[in-house]
C-alpha cells in the first residue's frame, strides 16, 4: 500500500476501514451492473457508508474508480522470476489470463476497461493503473538485459505490452476465448521481437 491519504488516524483506524467497505462495495456494484449503475448512493447502501460521507471524500462514480485503481496498483504484484525471458513472459500472460478468467477478479478487470470507454476520467485512472502494472513487470525485461538475453536499450516496458496486448484484443475487440495457448503464443511472439531487436528504445531527437 502507499502511503495513508489526507484524513486517515492510523493504519486500521476508522478512515481506513471506511476506505476499504466502499472499494469493495464499487468493486461489487460496478461488476455486477456496470459504470452506468456505479453510483455514490448504490456504494454507500452497499458499503453501509452514509452517503455524505461518499460524496464528502469520493464525489462520484469517476472518484470512486479513481480509488479503488490507486489503491489497486499499490498492492503487491506478482513479479514472475523464472531465470528466462521466455519463462518470465508466459507466466506474466498466463496470469493475466488467469485473471480474466477468475470468477470474481475477471468480472471486476472487464468492468473497469468497459467503464474507461465510457468516461474520460475513468480511462485516465485506467492509464495510471496500467502505467504502474507496466513499469512494475519491467524487471522482467531489465534482468533480461543483464543476462544477455535481449539488446542493450531494449524498451521494457513495449516488450511487457506486446506480451499481454493480443489477449485484450481478444477479450474486448474481438470476443474470442483466452486460454493459455493463446498467452503463450502472445509471450512467444515478445519474447521472440525483444531477442530480435525489434523493441529497442527509439534514439533521442
Amino acid at each position: 500500500m502507499t502511503a495513508a491519504g489526507p484524513g486517515t488516524v492510523r493504519p486500521g483506524g476508522r478512515t481506513a476501514r471506511v476506505r476499504d467497505a466502499v472499494r469493495e462495495a464499487t468493486l461489487a456494484v460496478l461488476s455486477e451492473h456496470g459504470y452506468q449503475g456505479l453510483t455514490v448512493e448504490a456504494a454507500a447502501a452497499r458499503s453501509g457508508v452514509h452517503k455524505t460521507t461518499v460524496y464528502r471524500r469520493w464525489k462520484n462514480a469517476d472518484g470512486l474508480i479513481a480509488d479503488a485503481l490507486g489503491i489497486a496498483s499499490a498492492e503487491p504484484w506478482p513479479i514472475p522470476d523464472t531465470g528466462t525471458l521466455a519463462g518470465d513472459l508466459r507466466a506474466l500472460a498466463r496470469l493475466v489470463a488467469a485473471g480474466f478468467a477468475d470468477p470474481v477478479e475477471g468480472p471486476v478487470a472487464r468492468a473497469f476497461v468497459l467503464a474507461a470507454a465510457q468516461s474520460g476520467d475513468a480511462a485516465r485512472s485506467l492509464h495510471a493503473f496500467f502505467a504502474r502494472r507496466h513499469e512494475q513487470s519491467a524487471v522482467i525485461v531489465r534482468r533480461a538485459v543483464e543476462r544477455g538475453e535481449v539488446p542493450a536499450g531494449t524498451d521494457a516496458v513495449e516488450v511487457v505490452r506486446l506480451a499481454v496486448a493480443p489477449l485484450y484484443y481478444r477479450l474486448f475487440i474481438t470476443g474470442e476465448p483466452v486460454d493459455e495457448q493463446t498467452a503463450d503464443r502472445a509471450a512467444a511472439s515478445a519474447d521472440a521481437a525483444a531477442r530480435a531487436g525489434a523493441l529497442t528504445a527509439a534514439p533521442s531527437p
